[in-house]
């Protein structure tokens, strides 16, 4: 037993063995693809019934038969016998080219039309399908005529083969008679297989129509004599174009001035144009074209006597003579609609265009001396004492007065810091000597508020004496006043401020502290403590609250 396999013991119970060297437990394949058609594998074909007849092989030339016997050689057409219709006709289409014929109702140009159609029949489904090939501006829908399916041949139920298809046969579908001419080498190949004769080839008439319209659109190809035509230029001049760089005596005026202009010629269609070249403060609008892009006469009055009185441009009916590449040259002098421009020099690719072109070497630029334009200082009128001087002043810069420009870094860096100091009124009245205010710097934007600290049974009323604001200094220009500053603010210094002079005698703990930590800021000299060691706080009323 030890010699023999497992498929060489009688298949009955108890003899069921596993197979020890066997490793492959696969089916095997009886199909494969070539071309793109499944094909069965030769002398692979393996049915679940054949794996029942096992043969045994016990010895050499010994030929042992089990239980079902022998088994039984397929005949040699078994294969393709076997092989089902959506296996061996997949992919494989029979194509007959034809045409029908369609008349047309009242039209002058034509009768009839032959319209050229594919009939395509799918041996593996028996269905067909009917398509007309696309013709460029036919005006016609074409494509698929007849979509794929079953088509029906008579009204008794029964249904178009591919024995109905031959060369020279007319087909009627749905109410449209077919004829074929041709067909493909591979669809003649099957029907002379199936024993079918099949005549030659026809040639697919053509439509009389189609073959006017071709007569009528067939091109032409001319030889022009020029070599420089309108079609020459725009595949080899277009996009360049001539640069000069001129000026202008503009002598209309009672002093002449010369304008800058850049002078622009277009090769692709002989058009130019001329630009201004603006400056800062000419006193000019800022149109960026002097003269729009046109083709323009060399001499506009020499036209012809038929030029129409309304039209503002000759056309090239009225005049022949028009401004060419040949007429410009730096340094020399055009005369353009009655103005004579200056060329003084032009840019790289102009020089290497007449370089090329007509050999000139001689590019050498001509310096134009212009006197400087000297500007007015702007003188600012005085102050007329309506609001204040910065307030006033922005309606001399402008038709609409904008509100003063600040510093932002400052308000944003001291915000909210405000120095207090308490001062009295240098007067020789006694009433006055026993009031006494507090004077509040604010360092955001240099302003000064001043607050009078009420005085029970004096008979003043205390509160806000001076609202919040600049101060200027006496005696300075009113036009450009100097204000107070920090560093005005000492141990006894005078503040003059609403026709008032204050003399300042203290400071609270907070300002102290700051004037300490910024001493060589403000360059503070003096004392704010009346010579004594210990500092007093200045008593604020409820609006001037704010603390640093």
């Amino acid at each position: 037993m030890s010699g023999l396999s497992r498929l060489q013991l009688p298949f009955l119970p108890g003899f069921s063995f596993a197979e020890p060297n066997e490793t492959k437990f696969n089916c095997p394949q009886t199909l494969t693809y070539k071309s793109g058609c499944a094909i069965a594998v030769p002398n692979q074909v393996v049915s679940p019934l054949e794996h029942l007849q096992l043969e045994s092989h016990l010895g050499e030339g010994k030929v042992h038969y089990l239980t079902y016997g022998k088994q039984k050689k397929a005949p040699s057409n078994h294969q393709s016998s076997t092989l089902p219709n959506f296996i061996k006709f997949d992919k494989k289409v029979l194509k007959f080219d034809a045409y029908f014929k369609e008349n047309i109702q009242n039209s002058m140009l034509e009768e009839y039309r032959i319209r050229h159609v594919n009939i395509y029949y799918y041996l593996i489904d028996d269905t067909m399908s009917i398509s007309e090939p696309v013709i460029e501006n036919s005006g016609i829908p074409q494509g698929k005529l007849v979509i794929r399916q079953k088509v029906p041949k008579n009204n008794e139920g029964e249904f178009f083969s591919w024995k109905d298809l031959n060369i020279e046969e007319d087909i009627t579908i749905y109410g449209r008679t077919y004829h074929i001419v041709d067909c493909d080498k591979w669809s003649r190949e099957y029907l002379v297989s199936q024993g079918i004769h099949v005549p030659s080839s026809k040639q697919l008439p053509a439509d009389p129509y189609f073959k006017k319209r071709q007569k009528d659109f067939k091109q032409h190809n001319f030889t022009t004599s020029s070599t420089e035509d309108k079609l020459w230029k725009l595949l080899n001049l277009d996009r360049q174009v001539l640069r000069f760089y001129c000026v202008w005596e503009d002598q209309d005026k009672i002093v002449s001035e010369l304008r800058s202009f850049i002078l622009q010629f277009y090769l692709v269609d002989d058009t130019m144009e001329i630009r201004e070249v603006h400056k800062l403060n000419d006193g000019r609008d800022p149109y960026p074209l002097f003269l729009h892009r046109h083709k323009v006469p060399k001499d506009r009055s020499n036209v012809s006597s038929l030029f129409p009185i309304a039209s503002t441009e000759p056309s090239e009916t009225e005049t022949e003579n028009w401004f060419k590449d040949s007429d410009f040259a730096v340094g020399k002098t055009i005369q353009i609609y009655g103005r004579n421009f200056l060329l003084y020099d032009c840019d790289e690719f102009t020089k290497n265009y007449y370089k090329s072109k007509f050999g000139v070497e001689d590019f050498h630029p001509i310096e134009i001396k212009t006197e400087p334009v000297t500007l007015k200082k702007i003188e600012t009128p005085p102050y007329n004492g309506f609001g204040s001087m910065e307030d006033s002043l922005q309606s001399c810069f402008s038709l609409v007065p904008h509100p003063p420009k600040k510093n932002i870094v400052k308000m944003l860096q001291n915000d909210g810091k405000v120095l207090r100091f308490e001062a009295v009124l240098n007067s020789v009245w006694p009433i006055d000597q026993s009031r006494k205010f507090i004077i509040s710097y604010h360092l955001a934007d240099d302003t000064i508020s001043i607050y009078e600290r009420p005085i029970r049974n004096s008979g003043l009323q205390g509160g806000k004496f001076l609202r919040r604001m600049q101060i200027a200094k006496p005696n300075s220009n009113p036009n450009s006043p100097e204000y107070y500053s920090i560093q005005d603010f000492k141990l006894g210094a005078p503040v003059i401020a609403a026709g008032r002079q204050f003399i300042i005698t203290k400071a609270d703990d907070l300002t102290l502290k700051y004037l300490e930590e910024h001493e060589q800021k403000f360059k503070v000299n003096g004392e704010y403590s009346d010579g004594q060691t210990q500092k007093r706080d200045i008593q604020c009323g409820p609006d001037e609250a704010t603390s640093l």
